[in-house]
């Protein structure tokens, strides 16, 4: 920036100090300069020094001097006026609630790519290249992402935890149990609060964007909640006696605290280890004795229902969606798809559809 009012400064000088001689002479700057190109531009043509020569050489080379450092300055200042802040997500459905809300002020990208498991990622160099040149990371918090905090370790990037003011529901069962179950975003009311933490986390971040963002934020709230009773309408239609909901991972109680559903999941997150043969015979007998007629898995642990569904004669229901979004031509490319999509899966999986 100095050096582009230094060339301008430089050029309004030369103007001042040579307008006298152009003026005598009646030389206009675009005759000038039409002068010394073509006469320059002629290797047998002697230039010879009288006033009239050094005044358009003066005028010519100081505009190209200045063209240069202009130039150069305009690339720098646009350079800088066009660089958009880099927000990374920690997983793809907390990427696409903050692409809603950011629109075209920030660049977001999720870490992890779609059908990534999240508990225990293992985030590669180029991960760890990106949250080096970050402006801000969001993660979900609740114990999600173990591997979060060394992930960050090394990053001056801002943080902001979206979970933050979701009253957790406790893990019932398992290795894990008494400990907060991550999965809130399940739930539209704590979806909408997840974006109200965006946009506090972006309007820190970019202060002059706070009135877009919070336009964002209610426009997207809204959408959200829209869903939520979609939600809510669609699993009313389920009988009395058929709302279990019977899933791999136990990522479902905020939706089941929501609808009114009865959860039993075969372990509480992810990251807890080998399945046991008493797990699955607890769960087994459950479907047994509810007559649940379907039972669920989720996208990123593969098929782990088989010897339920071999020794209860229950059906397989279906893959669900939580911890990623598919890809774009998938089922479930946006949060909002997402939530639809369980939803209509679990009503045609328990009455038969």
């Amino acid at each position: 920036m100095q050096a582009c009012v230094a060339g301008q400064t430089f050029w309004h000088s030369l103007n001042v100090l040579l307008k006298p001689s152009l003026n005598r002479l009646k030389l206009t700057y675009a005759k000038a300069e039409i002068f010394v190109i073509a006469k320059l531009g002629n290797p047998k043509y002697t230039v010879r020094m009288t006033e009239k020569n050094k005044v358009i050489r003066a005028l010519v080379v100081g505009a190209a001097m200045l063209a240069t450092v202009l130039a150069g300055c305009g690339k720098g200042t646009a350079a800088v006026e066009h660089k958009k802040p880099q927000v990374l997500t920690t997983f793809t459905v907390i990427a696409d609630m903050a692409k809603n809300v950011a629109g075209d002020r920030l660049d977001v990208s999720s870490i992890t790519k779609p059908d990534a498991e999240i508990h225990d990622y293992q985030p590669t160099p180029e991960d760890i290249k990106r949250a080096e040149g970050a402006d801000l990371i969001l993660n979900n918090g609740l114990g999600l992402e173990r591997w979060f905090q060394k992930f960050v370790s090394n990053t001056k990037a801002k943080t902001a935890d979206l979970s933050e003011g979701v009253t957790p529901i406790p893990i019932a069962e398992g290795d894990y149990k008494g400990k907060p179950n991550p999965h809130a975003w399940m739930s539209p009311d704590a979806g909408v609060k997840y974006v109200n933490n965006i946009v506090k986390a972006f309007s820190a971040l970019d202060p002059d964007g706070k009135a877009q963002y919070e336009a964002n934020g209610r426009k997207y709230a809204a959408e959200i909640e829209k869903v939520g009773k979609e939600m809510e309408g669609e699993l009313e239609k389920l009988p009395k006696d058929q709302r279990a909901l019977v899933t791999c991972e136990g990522a479902f109680s905020y939706l089941a605290r929501d609808t009114g559903l009865q959860e039993k999941y075969l372990w509480g997150v992810n990251a807890e280890g080998a399945l046991t043969p008493a797990r699955v015979a607890d769960v087994e007998n459950f479907v047994k004795t509810n007559k649940v007629p379907a039972v669920f898995c989720e996208s990123t642990v593969g098929d782990k229902m088989k010897p339920v569904v071999q020794s209860t004669g229950a059906k397989f229901g279906g893959t669900l969606y939580v911890d990623s979004l598919s890809g774009p031509d998938g089922d479930v490319p946006t949060y909002l798809d997402l939530l639809r999509y369980d939803a209509n899966l679990i009503t045609k999986g328990l009455t038969s559809k």
